[in-house]
């Protein structure tokens, strides 16, 4: 079972896509990730997000749950996608989140219409950190993230340090167990 955290939604459940190959943040990754977050930002009210390679949408609607204004989730099968949609609405901040079923390179190439104070890329394991890298370099340009935002990568602790591409500067990573959490935020 996945289900919201803390904030105005805490404790609501969330449909997870069955026969997929999602891989749901676990509850204790979310609540460290975003404490840390919380701390970081002063809290995530009025918070615009991107969460690219959504999932099951449980970082965006975690995100909405704790007071951010605005969610994109990025899902490129249109099937969990659906069930974000069906998450959202069921959930009542559907007005709150956008959900484009796309695939995250694809989704890339339209700027957005205003930068973002906080991105999570959660891409399934076993795409590779040089892709991951390819999209972090197009989602730190400052069209897509605001001068005081953060960026935040969950990669598996397996792959090895994670090498931020030139514009931002590395702020903290934390591991828990088979998941490790690498925080950045724009530098000059």
């Amino acid at each position: 079972m996945t289900r919201i955290i803390a904030g105005a939604l805490g404790g609501r459940r969330l449909a997870t896509p069955s026969g997929s190959a999602t891989r749901p943040t676990s509850e204790r990754v979310r609540e460290a990730m975003f404490s840390a977050l919380e701390t970081r930002l002063g809290g995530l009210d009025g918070v615009r997000v991107l969460d690219l390679y959504a999932g099951s949408g449980a970082l965006g609607l975690e995100a909405v749950s704790r007071g951010a204004v605005h969610a994109t989730l990025v899902e490129a099968d249109r099937r969990t996608a659906n069930v974000i949609r069906r998450n959202a609405r069921e959930l009542g901040v559907d007005a709150q989140v956008d959900i484009v079923a796309e695939k995250v390179r694809s989704f890339l190439r339209t700027p957005p219409r205003a930068a973002y104070d906080l991105i999570v890329l959660d891409p399934p394991y076993d795409v590779p950190n040089d892709e991951v890298s390819g999209v972090l370099e197009v989602v730190t340009r400052p069209q897509w993230w605001g001068s005081d935002g953060v960026v935040v990568v969950e990669r598996s602790t397996r792959d090895g340090a994670f090498t931020w591409p030139a514009g931002v500067e590395p702020l903290q990573d934390r591991r828990y167990g088979e998941t490790t959490l690498w925080y950045g935020r724009p530098h000059d």
